[in-house]
């Protein structure tokens, strides 16, 4: 029978409140270079700029 000190691992559970994973950064080659108006680049940054927004909440509710 596992201790609390030592539990077995189908014993440990998730983290209840996980940072939120950063946006993968499209390749070059993603890129199509015919000037989309919503170019993947321009989807990452929406997603980078939404990703620092939920981890400085994340990181405020650590405290």
């Amino acid at each position: 029978m596992p201790s609390p000190e030592h539990p077995q691992n189908d014993d440990v559970a998730e983290p209840v409140d996980p940072p939120p994973l950063q946006p993968v950064e499209p390749d070059a080659a993603d890129c199509c270079g015919e000037g989309c108006a919503r170019c993947v680049f321009d989807i990452y940054e929406e997603a980078l700029e939404r990703y620092e927004a939920r981890l400085a909440a994340w990181r405020a509710r650590q405290r």
